[in-house]
């Protein structure tokens, strides 16, 4: 099957993994594809890519054989997708986008070309397409749902684990540039006094905002692209807040919407404030030098002045 995938893929993976690797992946999804819609099913039709896609995977459009819409999703072996599967299927369609396969009925080959067959959602309609204040209600009504016990064995990391490897690269940042250290030594401080206490343990989308959110037939708003992992409610909420941040740095009341966002999400999702203030301070640092480490300047600049309001 000849296609060409979403240049925003190509060049997200490209800062994320490094030319290199993300040539190599690229160069074999033509076969992996192939593997992937002979595993997910028979008489599987290929519509078209879904464009522009987002930053972390392929995504086709398909239909099955007995005409029901899907979307057969394909992501390289670093965005683990295998535990996004688990958190899919631990959901089970609850706040999220469903995973249509069973353990029954995929294959190894399915497995093995990162794959995953989903219900089709409406891929161009995000809460971003809703007004701010109706978006952020949204999103936090579907967050919500998320927020449930994972499951027993179950293969995510820890908000301490992920954050701890995180860390590293935000203080090579810190050293590479000094003029980042306060930034970066605040962020710290707060993820240590953070972990000291974290209240409970829960299963997270971990990277859950507005254009995470889609429009769809069973729901009206469905979760996609979860890169799990169990820890307390306010590290989810935290990425939340930093939403449409190019905005608000735009605006001469950025600062005060910024802070009022965290109180707003706090009290309506009953979360302690602090700890989502700290935990927006962490993720913003962490976005912004990870940003500022693959080259987007732009970005990286946006997440750390938005860090410095708080």
């Amino acid at each position: 099957m000849g296609f060409e995938p979403p240049q925003r893929l190509v060049r997200a993976l490209g800062e994320m993994y490094g030319d290199a690797e993300a040539a190599d992946w690229l160069g074999r999804l033509p076969a992996l594809t192939e593997r992937a819609i002979s595993a997910a099913g028979p008489d599987l039709a290929v519509e078209r890519v879904a464009a522009p896609g987002g930053r972390s995977a392929l995504v086709l459009l398909v239909r099955r054989d007995d005409g029901t819409p899907a979307a057969l999703k394909l992501a390289p072996p670093h965005a683990e997708p295998e535990r996004e599967r688990a958190a899919l299927a631990h959901w089970n369609g609850w706040g999220a986008v469903k995973l249509l396969e069973t353990p029954e009925s995929r294959g190894p080959e399915l497995d093995a070309a990162g794959g995953m067959l989903l219900e089709r959602l409406h891929h161009e309609v995000s809460l971003r397409s809703l007004p701010e204040a109706k978006a952020l209600l949204e999103a936090a009504g579907t967050v919500r749902r998320l927020w449930v016990e994972p499951p027993v064995g179950h293969p995510f990391e820890s908000v301490a684990e992920r954050t701890g490897r995180q860390s590293g690269g935000m203080r090579a940042a810190a050293k590479a540039d000094p003029t980042l250290a306060p930034l970066v030594d605040a962020a710290l401080a707060a993820r240590a006094e953070l972990l000291e206490g974290s209240p409970e343990l829960l299963l997270l989308h971990g990277n859950f905002r507005q254009s995470k959110v889609l429009s769809g037939e069973r729901a009206p708003w469905l979760t996609v692209g979860p890169e799990p992992l169990v820890g307390e409610r306010a590290y989810d909420l935290a990425r939340l807040v930093r939403d449409r941040a190019e905005d608000l740095i735009a605006s001469p009341g950025g600062p005060v919407t910024a802070r009022r966002r965290v109180k707003k999400l706090a009290e309506s999702l009953e979360v302690e404030q602090a700890r989502l203030h700290g935990w927006t301070l962490f993720r913003a640092v962490e976005s912004g030098t990870r940003a500022l480490a693959e080259g987007r300047r732009q970005m990286g600049e946006v997440n750390l002045e938005f860090a410095g309001w708080l």
